[in-house]
């Protein structure tokens, strides 16, 4: 996962979107269908390579979640890259499966990491709390909770959780990883015609499950089950709350990753590395 490309190589970034619904997440795994996999076939197979070529991403998304605005690199051969440049992108998009599509193929520029060089990610969870149900042309991408549910007291509950913190109350603990994040917006709007609610939940970067259980502690402030102070209160004890409901995947959507100017892409990268500790915190 370097920054420097190998001498006779070109590091490409791909921009795609996925339905995640017969997807096992993102990271290619022995046996099941995910996104890397499904990529990194059709890209050896059209390129007529004997390797496999290893995808970087943005970030990983679980079985079921989808994304609109994912972001990749892999580093090819540059003759390779030469030869296949200009059709590369009609050539995948015969290859894949059609719930997966690459909208941009380009040569990234000069420190450029998918991964590490990003300044945000945007995700957008959708829930509908009418009693009849979600509409079936969406029921795919649209979370039915049946209680109803109170935009302000889940806005109000959402202005006590951004900032830099320790989600440590809302992250599956990963061994060595800090669960220390900016949440740099969490608010939420109705669509008065469909009744579908929108959360929009961005981020420098996010720990696993993290939206997910943000989003569940909003909806038991939203239906009257918590106060609006409850989920800022789980934040701050810093320890997994059994009483987080991590909600179901698929209503769940990466819409967006935004990276600085090129010239501030190697910066980025070394900064998005350096271990993480919220101020005043103690080193030992």
């Amino acid at each position: 996962m370097s920054d420097v490309v190998e001498p006779g190589f070109v590091r490409v970034r791909l921009d795609l979107a996925y339905d995640g619904k017969d997807f096992s997440g993102w990271a290619k795994q022995t046996g099941r269908r995910t996104v890397q996999g499904e990529i990194e076939d059709a890209l050896r197979t059209v390129t007529r390579s004997r390797q496999t070529y290893d995808l970087t991403v943005a970030g990983r998304t679980d079985a079921g979640v989808h994304a609109r605005g994912q972001v990749a690199h892999v580093d090819l051969p540059a003759e390779v890259w030469a030869e296949h440049a200009d059709k590369l992108l009609r050539r995948m998009a015969g290859r894949m499966s059609p719930d997966v599509r690459i909208r941009r193929i380009e040569e990234a520029p000069a420190g450029f990491n998918a991964r590490f060089s990003a300044l945000w990610r945007r995700y957008a969870y959708r829930v509908a709390d009418r009693p009849g149900g979600v509409d079936p042309l969406i029921r795919g991408h649209v979370l039915w909770h049946d209680r109803p549910l109170d935009v302000d007291a889940m806005n109000e509950a959402a202005a006590r959780m951004t900032g830099e913190h320790d989600f440590a109350a809302y992250c599956k603990k990963r061994e060595g990883a800090t669960t220390i994040r900016t949440l740099q917006k969490l608010s939420w709007v109705r669509d008065e015609a469909s009744g579908v609610m929108t959360a929009t939940v961005q981020a420098d970067a996010f720990c696993h499950n993290m939206v997910r259980a943000l989003i569940g502690a909003a909806l038991f402030v939203g239906d009257g089950r918590r106060p609006a102070a409850w989920p800022a209160e789980v934040l701050a004890a810093r320890v997994r709350d059994p009483g987080v409901h991590v909600v179901r995947p698929h209503g769940l959507t990466l819409e967006e990753v935004a990276y600085p100017a090129d010239e501030l892409l190697a910066a980025r990268a070394v900064e998005a590395r350096n271990v993480r500790t919220l101020p005043g915190a103690g080193c030992c």
